[in-house]
């Protein structure tokens, strides 16, 4: 039984140093195509500065479930062969034969940030919507973002401890923990675009989701999960049907996304602009803006937004000028300026 191990181990490190360059090539373009679809998510959460209309849930499962897969690979017998190839292999060959492995770390490591932006990004007061009044009081409480750091945090860590445990006690049983992780992944993959297909088919808009992302990620899923096969196999299930449950369940999600985006153009474009319906006129003001335009304090910004997205533009720069403003007596609950002497009995 030993010798078959040790002719087994010897086996799989002869493969990889047997290696394919169209493989290699392959993997590559995976691992670089994986770090880059996640980029505009970021991106978009960074520069609108809030995590609005991101489920809080999507992100709960979609960590749990990147984790779990990752954690998944690093057990597999075939992972933990490549990873003992490695004393006997090339710098070169080792790094090409741990690129799957590599793979769904890039991958956790994405969408780990993207669990760090949605609670730093996060809402913690509801923007009011004058087009959509029923959804003020349903916008994710900061109860909300608190547990789902918390469940996150805690799925991790029991992750570590009990890999850890099996890893010191009964490696025998690391396999069948691999098998839980994987089949863990799947499940929470599986479900983990529902709650983001209902949030966005709730708002009628994508908010701070990237439509980029998904227009990358979806075809790609298929594309990584072959890869995954062709060095896996059958025996690899748990870990490429994962991308398979996700990349379909993806493809809905931007289906739904399109389709508002779409609909939300096609009202900015044919709807012509209509004068403020409180002043119900439009004339130039003195400041160069007219009625059309919202002032430096408006106190109803909702009447010049046509969406959420220029709504949160409004505010953010109702923020900025306030901060820069030298005039206080200007501000909201100004009092004047601070350096001018009011006092009229001088003398």
């Amino acid at each position: 039984m030993f010798e078959m191990e040790v002719s087994t181990a010897e086996d799989r490190c002869e493969e990889l140093r047997d290696l394919s360059v169209a493989n290699l090539i392959v993997s590559i373009v995976i691992l670089i195509g994986l770090l880059i679809s996640y980029l505009p998510q970021h991106v978009r959460i960074i520069k609108r500065r809030t995590s609005e209309g991101i489920s809080p849930y999507f992100v709960l499962l979609g960590t749990t479930s990147a984790t779990s897969a990752f954690a998944n690979i690093l057990l597999l017998p075939k992972s933990r062969q490549d990873v003992a190839c490695c004393k006997e292999l090339e710098a070169f060959h080792c790094v090409a034969g741990l690129l799957g492995i590599a793979q769904l770390g890039v991958q956790w490591i994405c969408f780990t940030f993207i669990f760090v932006l949605f609670l730093v990004f996060f809402r913690y007061h509801a923007v009011y919507d004058a087009e959509n009044e029923e959804l003020e009081g349903e916008s994710p409480r900061w109860q909300t973002a608190l547990l789902v750091a918390s469940l996150t945090l805690l799925h991790g860590l029991a992750v570590i401890v009990v890999t850890g445990i099996l890893s010191t006690t009964a490696k025998e049983h690391l396999a069948i923990w691999a098998n839980v992780l994987g089949v863990m992944a799947a499940l929470l993959a599986a479900v983990q675009y529902i709650p983001q297909i209902w949030t966005t088919y709730h708002l009628k808009h994508v908010g701070s989701l990237s439509i980029p992302m998904m227009c990358i990620q979806t075809p790609g899923g298929l594309v990584f999960a072959a890869s995954l096969f062709a060095r896996l196999g059958w025996a690899g299930w748990s870990s490429w049907g994962i991308f398979v449950l996700t990349a379909t369940m993806q493809g809905i999600l931007l289906c739904l996304a399109v389709y508002y985006e779409v609909q939300a153009h096609a009202r900015r474009s044919e709807t012509p602009k209509s004068p403020s319906p409180i002043l119900g006129r439009s004339h130039l003001h003195a400041n160069g803006f007219d009625d059309d335009t919202p002032g430096r304090y408006t106190s109803h910004p909702e009447i010049y937004a046509s969406d959420l997205s220029d709504l949160q533009t409004i505010l953010d720069r109702q923020e900025s000028d306030a901060a820069f403003d030298t005039t206080p007596l200007l501000r909201p609950g100004g009092i004047g300026d601070p350096h001018r002497n009011y006092d009229t009995n001088r003398g």
